[in-house]
């Protein structure tokens, strides 16, 4: 690092906290004390007001703060709240990222927001029930996919695929990420197949940035793709089912990702609409509610459901 650098981020060092020693400056970037008394006086020089206490360390004068940069306490605590969630929800390259974005946050607040952030730290806290990522995917690929989007080049990946549990080594000009059904995918046309195709990040093996520019225009953008391929290849089917009141409320949010329409409230039971592409995938859900559903409509779902219990029968006879 050179000494412009190793300055600013003294700086931001210095507003992280209220009393920086000595020698945590020194530790962290592996410079003598003596380094660290002239670098601190290089920014005193600067205009930077740097005050000095003996046996304690330096502070940062109240009321400094690099312009121009300012945050509220509640857009903080936000960002505190967006950074437990990238923990779970992005690839290491990006939780690495965003935590050093955070640390010049917490640098330009004062010194009470300061306090306020530590202490709500420890209070919020993000569950995730997603499975473990395999050892043989690293899991760290956004941070470049990003880069590789951001200056239209080509990427070089090892995927593999779980339908015929098949690695292939693909090029890629990549034209957005999603996320989405609790994992990120990035959509890219693949040479190899000549097409678009949906990688998983969490199956990319390896992953590697070319400096092989693609013209973007020649592509799809992200949204023209999703509205292009997110329709359905078949009708979907209006159905329509009565349920007790006790069994709505338990329904709850999994109604969202069977295509749900709409919910209404009559007398001790809840009447529920949805569109559905496939009438057996709609009865598999169905199944775990037993007697309690009262199918209005498609007759075509009453028929499946029979078929689904005489599948389950003759299966457990």
């Amino acid at each position: 690092m050179n000494r412009i650098d190793r300055l600013s981020a003294i700086l931001i060092q210095l507003q992280g906290k209220k009393v920086v020693r000595a020698s945590e400056i020194a530790d962290r970037f592996n410079i003598s004390l003596r380094t660290v008394y002239r670098d601190v006086k290089a920014l005193q020089e600067a205009g930077v007001p740097v005050g000095a206490e003996a046996g304690t360390g330096y502070y940062l004068v109240e009321g400094y703060h690099l312009p121009p940069v300012m945050f509220s306490r509640e857009e903080a605590a936000a960002l505190l709240t967006g950074e437990k969630l990238m923990t779970h929800l992005s690839d290491h390259s990006n939780r690495k990222q965003f935590s050093n974005a955070m640390q010049k946050i917490k640098a330009v607040l004062r010194g009470s927001e300061k306090d306020f952030l530590e202490s709500l730290e420890d209070n919020i806290a993000v569950v995730s029930r997603r499975v473990p990522v395999p050892d043989e995917f690293p899991n760290r690929f956004m941070s470049d996919i990003q880069h590789s989007l951001g200056k239209q080049l080509v990427l070089e990946l090892d995927y593999f695929a779980y339908h015929n549990d098949t690695l292939t080594h693909r090029e890629a000009e990549p034209i957005g990420i999603i996320y989405m059904s609790g994992n990120w995918h990035l959509i890219a046309w693949c040479k190899l197949r000549n097409g678009y195709r949906d990688f998983r990040m969490d199956r990319i093996k390896n992953l590697s940035l070319t400096n092989t520019a693609f013209d973007k225009s020649k592509h799809l953008s992200l949204k023209e793709y999703m509205d292009k391929y997110s329709e359905p290849d078949t009708p979907s089917h209006l159905i329509k089912l009565r349920v007790p009141l006790a069994i709505g409320r338990r329904i709850g949010e999994n109604k969202f990702y069977y295509g749900f329409v709409e919910e209404l409230v009559n007398g001790e039971h809840m009447e529920f609409t949805f569109l559905s592409p496939c009438l057996n995938w709609f009865g598999r859900w169905l199944l775990m509610w037993g007697r309690h559903v009262e199918i209005i409509c498609p007759k075509e779902l009453t028929a499946e459901m029979k078929l689904l219990t005489t599948e389950l029968k003759e299966h457990y006879m």
